[in-house]
């Protein structure tokens, strides 16, 4: 028997003669074809997955070239600073790769010759303060005994220190530690020549690094470029000459002070605060100010109390006083600007950031500036700061008055109408 549908009709009767029947539900057990995917999802995993990986692989390369990336920003701006001495040498007719060297061997002489008288002071007042240690120990054993009424005695008090555990803990850790400073100063002077290497590169081929950079960028676009790396230099040599007037003027005030006091070795200990105040951000005026009290304590422990009280205040003189109108003056920004480009420059790089921070950020603004429509600002006396004076109209007292006392009078005369 023909199978029916629910009309009674046959399946074959239900459709014309010259039409196929669409395909009917499997029956039961039949196998389901699947479903294929589409062309496309091959390819867009295999690009997903492509660009993860280039996003991890570039994430560790930044990782590990951070320290070099670093050397390379030093380099860069310390080649800007010597960028007007060499560049005015060059112009006497003197090749840019010996002007270059020339200056770099300045400053290296400058340098070694500074780092070596600082040294020899440095070594002889040690040896003088280990000679002296017996007779400064006599006294504080002698003030301690007159004060609290004790019997010490120096022999006790070094049998003490010589058979003390904490002495041996500290020679021990001190005899270990002695690979990992050594591997520390090995590391810095590896920086050292790596950055003095690309600042010499790139003050010497200053020109041959414009052009390049020129060559793949339109004309319009070299201009802005020749004209940001001219603000660069300009900038950064302001914020290097103003860092020295500070190291100068520091440098000063500390040498009277210890030249006052009888401190030996006063004028090494006033370009020394200078210099490292002024060029070793962060931690700078505590390496500074540390080396005058230890030998001023050589002379009198008094007169280091006077020298920390003296480097106390002449930093908050130059913090608030002194640095933000030399710098603001030199580069050309607000002070409140510049102690924000130091914080977020210690933020984000360290003590490098600190120091490259107010440059960097008075050229950028030096730069943009160019790009930024001013107009005249109007005769209004609210700019300056003073309240305008309306002429035409009542006061603001007379206006209070009438708002509060006619109000109630104007209702009152609605609800009676």
């Amino acid at each position: 028997m023909a199978p029916t549908d629910d009309d009674g009709r046959t399946a074959q009767d239900a459709y014309p003669a010259d039409t196929t029947p669409p395909a009917g539900r499997p029956a039961a057990g039949a196998a389901v074809p699947s479903a294929r995917m589409p062309r496309w999802l091959p390819r867009a995993m295999v690009l997903a997955l492509a660009l993860v990986a280039a996003f991890q692989l570039g994430s560790w390369a930044f990782h590990q070239l951070t320290g070099l990336l670093i050397n390379i920003l030093i380099a860069f701006f310390l080649a800007l600073a010597i960028e007007p001495a060499v560049s005015w040498m060059a112009s006497r007719r003197m090749r840019r790769g010996v002007a270059t060297f020339l200056v770099f061997l300045g400053l290296a002489i400058a340098t070694a010759g500074f780092v070596t008288l600082l040294g020899s002071m440095l070594a002889g007042q040690i040896i003088k303060i280990v000679e002296d240690f017996p007779d400064y120990l006599d006294s504080v054993i002698n003030w301690v005994n007159h004060t609290f009424h004790t019997d010490v005695k120096r022999v006790d008090v070094q049998e003490g220190l010589l058979h003390s555990d904490w002495l041996r803990k500290y020679a021990q850790n001190s005899a270990a530690g002695v690979l990992d400073v050594s591997g520390q100063v090995l590391g810095g002077l590896f920086q050292l020549l790596t950055i003095t290497l690309f600042a010499f590169y790139f003050a010497a081929d200053g020109p041959r690094l414009r052009r390049t950079l020129c060559s793949v960028l339109p004309p319009a676009r070299q201009a802005e470029v020749l004209r940001a790396w001219e603000i660069a230099v300009d900038k950064t040599g302001g914020y290097l000459y103003s860092r020295g007037v500070m190291a100068l003027i520091s440098g000063i005030a500390h040498y009277i002070l210890l030249e006052a006091l009888g401190v030996p070795y006063a004028p090494v200990l006033g370009v020394w605060v200078g210099l490292v105040s002024q060029f070793i951000p962060t931690i700078g005026t505590y390496l500074a100010g540390a080396l005058p009290m230890l030998i001023a304590f050589t002379v009198n422990p008094l007169y280091a109390v006077w020298v920390l009280v003296f480097v106390v205040i002449y930093q908050q003189f130059e913090n608030y006083m002194l640095q933000p109108k030399l710098t603001s003056k030199s580069v050309d920004i607000h002070p409140a600007v510049a102690f924000g480009s130091v914080i977020a420059g210690t933020a984000l790089l360290g003590a490098v950031g600190a120091l490259i921070a107010i440059p960097a950020v008075a050229t950028l603004q030096a730069f943009l500036s160019a790009y930024v429509k001013r107009y005249d600002v109007t005769d209004d006396p609210r700019v300056n700061g003073r309240p305008r004076r309306d002429t035409g109209g009542p006061g603001l007292l007379t206006r209070a008055w009438r708002t509060i006392w006619q109000r109630p009078a104007e209702d009152s005369r609605e609800g009676s109408a």
